[in-house]
């Protein structure tokens, strides 16, 4: 670690390949090496998120079958419909839907198209959070935060994965980057631009996107250098750019003219509903909202729903697996940091820092240690930009005040936490244990031999630091490679090579299985092609997250990737129970059928197999918790206007569908007047072929 100190009032080195400081003769050479480095980074990160990347095929199909109906409508893309035809939305907004939507119109819907823009995006929070550190700590710093955020697991999942969960982390860290240029000067113009990636996070996945807020106005309003009222009329000023941004979709969509989608996860089909319920209060509180917002936090540490709403949920284990790492590290460099600038000026850079990036990493830290509403361990994402910041930024604080004592034992017990916790973390899961015990072993030593080194030596205590860095990194970029060479599907993705533990049950992301089906009442999807008459729903197989059977298509799809033709296959993937040649029937049925949509199935998961098998729009009754639509009365106009062809049999949603619940009155409506015939071993209704005397014929006049 070669960087230089500069006085306590910027608070630790700068960047002059940057900034412009430094002397003429060494900035050169210094940006040089930097750019260098930095581009190195970038392109490992890029290798380490895309190799390989099609082998999760089609990976969440939820979000899948919502960017083939965007690749093929406007309006669907717009809106973030899960179908081409707009009858509901996911229960997210749809801006990661709009990225990777632009990428399948543009070359094309496919594994590499729905994955690569993930992948990107992994690779931008990377470089933009190795730009903010390295601002106001030097670029050794934010190399090494750039590199531990590339190397978290919870990352090398997500970046390759569909959820827009990588969309939300690299708008959160651009917010930062902004917030860390606009502290700087009291710029207003960046202090605006991080409030316009602030309002795109909430366009992403709602109010989680602004539980960063608190520490990125905190960092401005104490260290800005300017006077406190040009200060608090900055932060104004950002607060709007975050409104505008935030609420223009929102708006557009409370007042679009004509018909459109209802918004899936919602109560009455609103966006508010859904801000406030399913995707807002229903996460934090329990609350119901939408039918699915919450009273699934409990359960073992380590469940697919967070378990106990706890501060141990963060290190419990599959949180702890994802994002725990590097966390003890962080915190200590948080407590010890703020201590070691404790009279430094206002402005102080290293204080601001660990303002900024402590307040990111509390806030949203406790959020999901005790939110009571729905919470899955990926998640926890959103926290590593903070947990990698914090560890390198906290830690070059206390090495540039290594002559002394206090500050070399501090910067030892950083160090040395990241192999003692990896340890932790590889025997509880009986992964590489003798791995772990070298890494802490090595930590360790390395710690102390840096304590004890005479100051004179200070040669060999870089190489000391540099070494405890990399060796307390082995752990952590351990279990990411592995996580990244491990093909992962399903709606509730985990870390960990082939076969790992998550401790409580609960089926890794490598094929050990949640069992799921019967508790959530269908599960979500119940098998591709519906359930067969007589049993719960659960007749999908379990695939490599242990999710339910229902999430991917048959194996002989048009355009499925071969990593999930082969699960299909094999009946080890998110495929249903039902044979290749029954479900291959199916989707030709499907494909010759000539309506609006297809056909109505219960559950998005259901609905979102059947779309990305056979390219057509299905109707996802209930959406994917619940949701009150379609109506009965409403249902039977559609059927009555011949927009709907047929309605397959089973199905289910994450909420479950209860007996008074509108699917089972559609459900109960379809099988009283139209004839059940078996098409691949599944129960299909033909709706243009109602039973003699029934009442469907007039259904169009009764249901208005």
């Amino acid at each position: 670690m070669t960087t230089t100190t500069t006085p306590a009032r910027t608070g630790g080195s700068q960047d002059t390949g940057d900034s412009g400081g430094g002397s003429a003769g060494g900035a050169w050479p210094r940006r040089r090496w930097v750019r260098w480095a930095t581009a190195a980074l970038l392109l490992a990160t890029g290798v380490l998120y895309v190799v390989d990347l099609s082998a999760s095929g089609y990976a969440n199909s939820f979000y899948a079958a919502a960017v083939q109906a965007g690749s093929q409508s406007w309006k669907a893309w717009f809106f973030g419909s899960l179908d081409a035809q707009n009858f509901i939305t996911v229960d997210k907004p749809p801006a990661s839907l709009w990225v990777a939507g632009l990428a399948a119109r543009a070359f094309g819907f496919s594994s590499w198209t729905l994955l690569v823009p993930q992948a990107l995006e992994g690779v931008g929070a990377v470089w933009l959070l190795t730009a903010a550190v390295r601002r106001w700590h030097g670029p050794v710093a934010g190399l090494v935060a750039g590199a531990a955020l590339a190397l978290t697991p919870a990352a090398a999942l997500i970046f390759r994965f569909d959820n827009p969960d990588a969309l939300l982390v690299l708008l959160m860290t651009g917010g930062a980057y902004g917030t860390v240029r606009a502290t700087e000067k009291a710029s207003w113009r960046w202090l605006a631009l991080a409030g316009v990636a602030i309002g795109f996070a909430f366009l992403t996945k709602m109010l989680q996107g602004f539980l960063v807020l608190p520490g990125l106005a905190l960092v401005y309003l104490w260290a800005a250098p300017t006077g406190l009222a040009k200060r608090l009329l900055h932060l104004l000023g950002a607060a709007a750019a975050v409104v505008v941004s935030a609420g223009w979709w929102v708006l557009a969509v409370t007042f679009w003219p004509g018909e459109k989608p209802y918004i899936g996860g919602s109560t009455d089909g609103t966006v508010m509903d859904l801000v406030l319920g399913y995707n807002g209060l229903g996460r934090i509180l329990g609350g119901s909202g939408g039918g699915g917002g919450g009273g699934m936090s409990g359960g073992e540490p380590g469940s697919s729903f967070g378990g106990a709403a706890t501060w141990q949920r963060l290190f419990s284990s599959e949180m702890g697996n994802e994002i725990s790492w590097l966390l003890p590290a962080a915190l200590l460099a948080l407590v010890l940091g703020l201590v070691a600038r404790g009279r430094a000026p206002r402005t102080d850079r290293g204080r601001a820092s660990l303002l900024l990036w402590g307040g990111w990493l509390l806030v949203s830290g406790l959020t999901f240690a005790y939110m009571e509403g729905t919470v899955h361990p990926y998640y926890t994402v959103a926290l590593a930009p903070a947990v990698a910041a914090l560890a390198a930024g906290g830690g070059q604080l206390l090495w540039a005040r290594r002559e002394r004592l206090l500050a070399r034992v501090g910067l030892a017990l950083v160090l040395a936490s990241a192999g003692v916790w990896a340890l932790v973390l590889l025997q509880r899961n009986g992964t590489w244990v003798w791995a772990g015990a070298v890494l802490m072993v090595l930590s360790a030593a390395l710690a102390v031999a840096f304590v004890v080194t005479p100051a004179r030596l200070r040669r060999l205590a870089v190489v000391l630091v540099l070494s405890a860095t990399v060796v307390g990194l082995g752990g952590t970029a351990s279990y990411a490679v592995a996580t990244a060479a491990t093909p992962h599907t399903g709606s509730i993705p985990t870390v960990g090579p082939a076969g790992a533990s998550a401790g409580s049950g609960m089926g890794s992301g490598m094929g050990m299985g949640m069992g799921m089906g019967v508790g959530m009442g269908g599960g979500m999807g119940g098998g591709f092609g519906g359930m067969r008459p007589g049993t719960d729903g659960a007749t999908g197989t379990t695939g490599t997250t242990g999710q339910p059977g229902g999430g991917q298509p048959p194996s002989d799809a048009q355009g499925m990737p071969d990593g999930q033709a082969a699960d299909a296959r094999t009946g080890s993937g998110m495929g249903g129970g039902e044979g290749t040649a029954a479900n291959a029937e199916l989707v030709a049925l499907l494909r010759s059928a000539g309506t609006t949509w297809s056909a109505a199935v219960s559950g998005s998961q259901t609905a979102a197999s059947y779309e990305l098998a056979s390219g057509t729009a299905v109707m996802a009754m209930g959406g994917w918790s619940n949701d009150p639509t379609p109506t009965l009365a409403q249902f039977q106009q559609y059927v009555a206007e011949g927009e709907v062809h047929y309605l397959v049999a089973g199905g289910g949603g994450a909420g479950g569908r209860g007996g008074d619940s509108t699917v089972s009155q559609v459900q109960a409506w379809v099988e009283e007047n139209f004839t059940a015939t078996t098409v691949g071993g599944t129960t299909v209704y033909d709706l243009t072929q109602p039973v003699a005397g029934s009442t469907s014929g007039t259904a169009g006049t009764s249901a208005s």
